[in-house]
């Protein structure tokens, strides 16, 4: 076999190759020989059928699975006898014979670039830190009280947290339109769920009154049929009812998973699980300021195939979410450049990782992969079995090794760069 390489582009190559003709027809005739041993044709014993009917019923079949497997072991070969590494899948022309002795084709392709190393000293890096205090612990109980409401009838007007259910019927210009009314309909005032308007009206309401109001709609308004217009909507209160939050005693620490119903045991433990939750989501943003300043100071071509393989993935996501939601996708149109530059983006970020990786020997051990497993773990009610599940799904392990990789990287850049501290309100990480 004889290779010429070429250089057609930045990162793009082309190998001109040929394989002896004779290689090629020795292994067509030992693979039709094998076969004419188990072959089956009507009139014929199996092992019985003379290689010529053998040759004309899949001489031409065999050809073509020789050459192909002729070709990619010539261009494997040819790969590694230059040295090279190859992002995505070759193409490879037409094979046709350049003479009586060989056959001869070429291999258009890209190679991964040469990632240059990155001045880290250099790179300003901004740190999250956050504290948990008192107050979020009480206003977390807050909001486990509240998952435990009951309701109370009441006798009076209808105000901010209370929960009402009402009928009701929308009309616009005299006329009832479709989704504009219900029966039996509850939801708690103050909470945004229905148009401002729609609260105002039942809000003051007793229960058993009767009251007729309009309601504007938004321009933007998800029916088009009521965006931008105003309507009137007749409406019959039938209940009022007050929130009953539980105390916070014995038995709402119990409901939580305490035991011995021990408050400090229950703050402790909405402490622990709090703290937890900030420290990845502080670790999220840092690692999110790192991979963002790493990237910004790393610049170098892209193999388009990893490319459009990485946009072609975005996309087939972003139709499962829309599926997921009830949306319909197949006819949906995808502008060329859609997700182009994230893809971009998530291409050479990964480059540069992995050479960060290979380069400053930040590959995952097993002691690390053991500690986040374990980390994790700890938000389940049986730690030990989550962590001899992930132990058992190799997929699951991998996703771990992944995590483990990323946050050496994070600690290195750290270790490295300028770095800032920043302190952030609870309240901002966690609507972040």
């Amino acid at each position: 076999m004889t290779t010429q390489l070429e250089t057609t582009g930045p990162l793009e190559r082309k190998l001109a190759l040929t394989v002896p003709m004779a290689e090629i027809t020795k292994a067509a005739d030992e693979r039709l020989k094998k076969m004419a041993k188990t072959v089956k044709l009507p009139g014929f014993r199996p092992g019985k059928v003379p290689l010529k009917m053998v040759q004309q019923s899949y001489g031409q079949q065999i050809n073509a699975e020789v050459m192909g497997d002729a070709v990619s072991k010539a261009f494997s070969d040819a790969v590694s006898e230059h040295k090279l590494r190859v992002a995505g899948q070759p193409s490879i022309d037409n094979a046709e014979s350049s003479d009586e002795n060989t056959i001869a084709f070429s291999a258009t392709f890209e190679v991964y670039p040469e990632v240059p190393e990155v001045d880290v000293a250099s790179v300003e890096i901004e740190r999250q830190q956050c504290e948990v205090t008192p107050a979020e612990i009480d206003r977390t109980i807050e909001i486990l009280r509240k998952q435990r409401v009951q309701w109370e009838a009441v006798d009076r007007e209808a105000q901010d947290e209370d929960q009402v259910t009402i009928d009701f019927l929308g009309k616009l210009d005299g006329e009832a339109f479709e989704g504009g009314s219900a029966d039996g309909f509850s939801f708690i005032l103050g909470e945004g769920r229905m148009l401002a308007d729609f609260e105002t009206g039942v809000k003051g309401q007793k229960a058993g009154a009767t009251v007729e109001f309009p309601v504007s709609f938004p321009e933007d308004y998800s029916a088009e049929n009521l965006a931008g217009k105003t309507a009137v909507f007749d409406v019959t209160v039938q209940k009022v009812e007050a929130p009953i939050l539980p105390p916070v005693d014995e038995a709402f620490a119990k409901s939580l998973g305490v035991e011995n119903g021990s408050l400090e045991t229950m703050r402790s433990d909405i402490e622990a699980n709090l703290t937890r939750e900030v420290a990845q989501r502080v670790r999220g943003a840092t690692k999110n300021n790192v991979m963002e300043a790493l990237a910004s100071q790393a610049q170098f071509d892209l193999p388009k195939a990893l490319v459009d393989g990485e946009r072609q993935s975005l996309i087939e996501r972003a139709k499962q979410d829309m599926a997921a939601r009830g949306m319909k996708t197949d006819d949906l149109p995808i502008p060329d450049d859609a997700f182009r530059e994230q893809a971009e983006k998530r291409v050479r970020l990964g480059l540069l990782v992995a050479e960060i990786v290979q380069r400053e020997k930040l590959q995952a051990k097993p002691d690390q992969i053991k500690a986040q497993i374990e980390e994790f773990a700890q938000a389940y009610e049986n730690p030990g079995e989550v962590v001899r599940h992930y132990f058992s799904d190799r997929e699951r392990l991998g996703e771990i090794e992944a995590i483990v990789i990323e946050q050496n990287v994070v600690d290195w850049a750290l270790s490295k760069a300028k770095v800032s501290d920043k302190t952030v309100a609870f309240d901002e990480l966690m609507a972040g």
